[in-house]
């Protein structure tokens, strides 16, 4: 069974294609959003979702988000006993995902779509594909996630020639992609982004102009302090959506916090990072050689696009509003759940065909000769130029530099830099040459070959002696190799995790936790409510433990009303 997964910043969703369409699977707090968030509990076990999001607060070294940002580095983050890659937490929110699926379909989920930011680079796409080994999934195809949404927009059912303009602003990262459909074909013209601009970076700018405006300086709260501030100002962010002015209260320590802020001091704060937007879209734009006006349709997802100085953003600079009729936290989910679709060859979608581009440009390492003929090396020889539709084959041909050469490296790199000192290497492919010949005669025709699943492979033929040499790039440095996958599976493998049949009780508990961190009035009442519900977790006793559940979360509602 295939499904969909959109592997979000800050939230991520499964599905499946359906009978009746794209269908999402709820986790077990009946949330269609689960939280991309790690932690363990005071026993060692893992948490994932809303259970460890609530544990960020109450005990903030025990947990950890975020980390779809650093996919594809070797950083580690310590929980507990042990330490976790990116691979690593992405591969626990992938397992908990699979396991609600499995719940609601009854059966075993296999193989998957993953959807990833369009402007995600090689070694961020090949962690994700890693992340899916580890959470014991076959990740089938890679989607972008700007594409994804073109699909749960139905973009693909509007007349030949249909011209479509995708903005994509998550937790974390910023995506724009546009589209054409033409003769059943959805062909992406052109990516770009910023992996690093997302809805945490106007929390963070909230966060910055209140403790300014409070003379608390960036390291005066606490781990607990700080997360229970920023809970509450993602609260006024979402707010100042549909509010003129929004209030923020709340006790830190011995120290009371009452702030206001207005959507125009907002706009002002964030205006930095709308400009930040403004070059990825005109990029995308030049990169397909269109006119505002030729677009048919501007289409915005995730979350983050609700803040309306976003769409203001977007209507100014087209001239239009934006499509935003699919729920912005769900569309790139059910894209991918079509995608699924597509590739289990659901006879509704037989008559379409999914096409998406490179990222990135790819190339490799030459020396130019300077005026007076010297070799001057460090240049990026651009072979597959970003944003062509993939898969995608080019070659080209290289010679040695100096006479006697024994054979020439190929540095393969990614970046838009004419200088490889500023793009990223990828790996090197040595290919021997017969020295005895001169330079002209010593010719290597290389071809760069980069296929839908972001894997790229390099050929080198030497034309005087027929040899060819090939270079596979499905890992990049920094990068888990299959050894150490399969280390890592094991080591995963021994983790213990709660069953999904908890969740329900450990979030609650967690919730609570939560709770006694940020209201010191009603501490006591609280430490009651937990010893009760803990004492009924004791019995074993599902429906007493139910009648307990119901009456506990009802308790917490007092506190912080849904």
């Amino acid at each position: 069974m295939i499904v969909g997964i959109d592997l979000g910043t800050t939230h991520s969703l499964i599905g499946i294609y359906a009978d009746d369409g794209p269908r999402l699977f709820p986790n077990p707090l009946g949330d269609l959003l689960t939280p991309s968030v790690v932690g363990v509990d005071d026993d060692g076990h893992v948490l994932v979702g809303q259970a460890a999001r609530d544990r960020m607060v109450s005990h903030p070294q025990q947990a950890v988000a975020a980390f779809k940002r650093w996919m594809g580095t070797d950083r580690e983050t310590r929980l507990g006993r042990r330490t976790f890659r990116p691979e690593e937490l992405s591969a626990l929110v992938l397992r908990a995902l699979v396991a609600d699926a499995e719940a609601a379909l009854g059966g075993r989920v296999a193989e998957a779509v993953i959807s990833v930011p369009a402007y995600f680079s090689d070694a961020q796409r090949k962690a994700t594909r890693a992340a899916g080994e580890l959470a014991g999934i076959r990740v089938e195809r890679l989607i972008n996630e700007p594409t994804a949404a073109a699909l749960a927009y139905g973009l693909q059912e509007r007349p030949d020639g249909s011209r479509f303009l995708v903005f994509d602003l998550g937790g974390g990262t910023f995506d724009v992609s546009v589209l054409e459909m033409f003769e059943g074909v959805v062909e992406v013209h052109a990516s770009a982004g910023d992996n690093f601009l997302g809805g945490e970076d106007f929390l963070d700018a909230l966060e910055a102009a209140c403790l300014a405006d409070l003379g608390l300086a960036p390291d005066a709260l606490d781990a607990p302090q700080r997360g229970q501030l920023r809970r509450r100002l993602e609260t006024a962010k979402r707010a100042l959506s549909s509010e003129e002015e929004v209030r923020v209260e709340c006790r830190l320590g011995e120290r009371a916090i009452d702030w206001r802020i207005d959507q125009q001091r907002f706009a002002h704060l964030v205006e930095p990072l709308l400009q930040r937007m403004r070059a990825p879209l005109e990029r995308a734009m030049r990169d397909a050689r269109l006119q505002p006006e030729q677009l048919d349709e501007i289409v915005l997802v995730g979350g983050a696009s609700r803040m309306p100085l976003v769409a203001r953003l977007v209507s100014r600079m087209f001239g239009r509003l934006p499509l935003r009729h699919v729920h912005p936290d769900q569309a790139i989910a059910l894209g991918a759940c079509v995608a699924a679709g597509m590739k289990a060859r659901d006879r509704r979608l037989e008559e379409m065909v999914l096409t998406d581009v490179c990222p990135y440009t790819l190339g490799t390492e030459v020396a130019r000769r300077d005026e007076q003929g010297r070799p001057q090396s460090g240049f990026f020889h651009p072979i597959i130029q970003r944003n062509s539709v993939v898969p995608t084959s080019r070659e080209d041909t290289f010679w040695p530099v100096q006479p006697g050469q024994s054979g020439i490296v190929l540095q393969v790199y990614q970046g838009e830099s004419p200088l490889v000192a500023n793009n990223i290497k990828l790996g090197e492919l040595k290919v021997p040459v017969d020295p005895r010949l001169p330079p002209e005669q010593n010719a290597v025709d290389v071809r760069f070959t980069y296929d839908v699943n972001g894997v790229l492979q390099v050929e080198a033929a030497v034309r005087a002696t027929g040899k060819r040499h090939e270079l596979v790039l499905e890992r990049n440095p920094g990068l888990l190799d299959p050894r150490q996958i399969r280390e890592r599976l094991a080591a995963l493998a021994e983790l213990k995790v709660h069953p999904r049949a908890k969740q329900e009780n450990v979030a609650l508990l967690a919730r609570a936790e939560r709770l006694y961190e940020e209201h010191l009035h009603a501490r006591e009442q609280l430490q009651q409510w937990i010893a009760r519900f803990r004492a009924a977790l004791e019995t074993q006793d599902e429906l007493l433990i139910r009648e307990h559940r119901r009456e506990f979360g009802a308790a917490l509602d007092t506190l912080e009303p849904a």
